[in-house]
């Protein structure tokens, strides 16, 4: 075989650079006391063959569109990747790989992807890197199906990641693993770390799977190689790259800690550093220098950078072919180009509908509506929801489901996997040309709430769907209606969580949805119908909070955010009645309302002295930082109950009648 052939005469250069990338790991966690050996020294002789071998990258763009992507999901072996990123020329020098672990530097701890360039997702939560390196191939595969032609093939690359014992035992993997082969996601490649430690000791302390039945029955390919032989490792690869009808999991075994005399295959070199005598000892077996640190050596330096070149000539190849393809296709290039830029159509936000007062609409119903009127001006577009698509409304008419007989199709079955979901979204939206969108009921956010936090952290534009807001939901009971989870998500920095009042501030909802490029937005729905708002009233949802309606002097003012607004309007119409002034402030989202100046929120919520009283069917504590000590919050700080929703409006006391009550009582300290 020519490539064979060819590669036989490298085996030696890239165990010679697995060497140095296991020096350098564990120099960088010796150095900084803190860190994760094992992985780096396990795992360096699959990545040194992928890596200056396989990979279609360039290292002087990491954001080249059609680069293939890579994940490290077990981000605790992070040396590794800083490694690999420092010898094939990316913007990452031996001081940065000094500074491991420490205040400012670009290598923490675990890969960050706003910190590091090369780094294609911040990693570390097990499991997680796994579903979105599915969903970076999910988007490679959605968008090739609806731009390539049969002559151009613009958007063709590869998804490869490494996973560990951990992310195979996180439920997470399950979920991931059965989408993708699923959909036959052929264009992925992992890479599985089969060492058979964990940080407890050996993985038969905790589990006895059999992962090649498993990820055959998921409708893998599963190879078995020896992860320390340059030869199989490449066969294998070309044999995964092959297999375009299904993802290939490579099982990799190996000698986790490889190289330390005394450590290697024990738990001991898992998340801890050598000490300075195993070190030495190491760099002997290994051939480097006992006493240099950071060593790497003149000839893996020429031979890792040399993806330098290699990867400049990739991009401009592919530069040449887009250019051919735009000459034959411009419509089809210019949208390409406008997805690949995550540029939001005019068409789009001229589209967000206005809805009619006088009448009712459950803002789920309305979120459905939106979607409807927006989805056809933004072909980056790409969502679903987790099996409840008729409760979610998350199918734009006109769109068709994503399937194996229909890749172009933008609606998304996520299946019962809210996760998943998630995180296979976050994917979809850090390889890029794709914003995700996902539904499911607001209770089941629970389920995602780790991967909500990693879409936060690495300001990610993601729009999650959460329909079924609060007891609202009515008869399901408190299993399925939402307590604590507001409040929660609304404590998680860098999430944008907005819970409409009615129709048009739905629509306002999504418009900042579609503006949030750098964090994503949560959009927090009801199941019941609500009165709709005047919509010139309603823009003002966009700073988070609004007088909706205000009387002369009030007396009293009245805080609610989504379907309690109808009670705080149906209050002021009893208060008004017994002669009492009030002020009806809407606040469908609190972390917009506190960007907002201070005069701007002081004007909204009035003078301090005014007695106040907050109203959401929900946990109470987020609200007391607005009712300065004279107030009384109406929520909800005990579970639901299975009954029609009127009724259970009734037993927690969330009435207008209640809100009057309580108003006189203020009025009269």
């Amino acid at each position: 075989m020519k490539k064979g052939k060819k590669f036989d005469k490298k085996v030696q250069i890239i165990k010679d650079t697995a060497n140095i990338i296991r020096g350098l790991s564990i120099d960088g966690v010796q150095k900084a006391n803190s860190g994760h050996p094992g992985l780096p020294m396990g795992m360096a002789d699959v990545a040194a063959t992928l890596w200056t071998h396989f990979m279609r990258h360039n290292p002087k763009n990491p954001n080249w569109f059609n680069r293939d992507r890579f994940v490290l999901s077990g981000g605790h072996g992070s040396m590794l990747l800083y490694s690999l990123l420092h010898l094939t020329g990316y913007d990452l020098t031996i001081d940065d790989l000094k500074q491991f672990r420490q205040m400012g530097s670009r290598t923490a701890g675990h890969p960050e992807r706003h910190e590091t360039p090369g780094v294609e997702t911040t990693t570390g939560p097990l499991g997680q890197g796994f579903a979105n390196a599915v969903g970076m191939a999910l988007a490679e595969k959605s968008l090739a199906a609806r731009y390539n032609t049969e002559k151009f093939n613009v958007v063709d690359h590869l998804t490869y990641t490494f996973l560990g014992d951990g992310d195979m035992q996180e439920g997470i993997s399950h979920e991931a693993a059965s989408f993708a082969g699923h959909h036959k996601l052929g264009k992925l490649i992992a890479f599985f770390d089969s060492n058979s430690i964990s940080i407890d000791g050996a993985t038969s302390l905790s589990t006895s799977d059999n992962v090649t039945k498993r990820f055959k029955a998921y409708n893998w390919q599963v190879i078995k190689i020896d992860g320390h032989k340059p030869k199989q490792i490449a066969k294998a690869i070309w044999k995964a790259q092959q297999q375009t009808n299904k993802p290939s999991l490579v099982i990799c075994e190996t000698i986790i800690g490889f190289g330390s005399p005394n450590k290697a295959g024990t738990h001991h070199v898992h998340g801890a550093p050598l000490g300075a005598e195993e070190v030495k000892l190491t760099k002997k077996f290994l051939g480097l220098p006992e006493n240099e640190d950071f060593f790497v050596s003149d000839e893996v330096s020429t031979y890792a950078l040399k993806e330098v070149a290699k990867g400049s000539d990739r991009e401009i190849a592919w530069s040449a072919l887009f250019d051919e393809y735009k000459k034959e296709n411009s419509a089809l290039a210019a949208e390409l180009a406008q997805v690949i830029e995550g540029t939001i159509s005019t068409q789009a936000f001229e589209a967000l509908p206005k809805f009619e007062t006088g009448k009712t609409m459950a803002t789920r119903s309305a979120s459905g509506e939106v979607l409807n009127k927006i989805a056809a001006h933004i072909p980056q577009l790409l969502g679903g929801s987790a099996d409840l698509t008729p409760s979610n409304n998350t199918f734009p008419k006109g769109e068709q489901s994503f399937t194996l007989e229909n890749p172009k199709g933008r609606y998304l079955h996520f299946g019962i996997r809210e996760f998943g979901m998630a995180t296979i979204m976050n994917g979809l939206a850090l390889h890029g040309g794709v914003l995700p969108y996902g539904g499911t009921f607001f209770v089941f956010s629970d389920y995602m709430r780790n991967g909500i936090r990693m879409s936060a952290l690495m300001g990610l534009q993601v729009v999650f769907v959460l329909t079924h807001d609060s007891i609202g939901l009515g008869e399901d009971g408190p299993t399925h209606q939402p307590i604590e989870q507001l409040a929660s998500l609304q404590l998680m920095p860098n999430l944008c969580v907005i819970r409409p009042a009615d129709a048009n501030e739905t629509s306002i909802a999504w418009k900042l949805a579609l503006q949030n490029k750098n964090k994503p937005t949560a959009l927090i729905l009801t199941r019941q119908n609500l009165p709709i708002l005047d919509c010139e009233k309603a823009k003002n949802a966009e700073k988070g909070a609004y007088i909706l309606e205000q009387d002369e002097n009030p007396k009293i003012t009245l805080l609610a955010s989504g379907s309690e607004v109808e009670i705080a309007m149906n209050a002021k119409k009893l208060l008004n009645d017994k002669k009492i002034a009030v002020s009806v402030v809407s606040v469908p989202s609190v972390s917009i309302f506190e960007a907002q100046s201070e005069e701007y929120k002081q004007s909204v919520l009035g003078d301090k002295n005014t007695p106040k009283i907050a109203i959401e069917a929900g946990a109470t504590l987020a609200w007391y930082k607005y009712i300065a000590g004279n107030g009384i919050v109406m929520g909800i700080d005990t579970f639901g109950a299975s009954a029609p929703y009127k009724e259970l409006y009734e037993k927690f006391g969330l009435t207008p009648q209640n809100v009057v009550l309580n108003a006189e009582k203020l009025l009269s300290l």
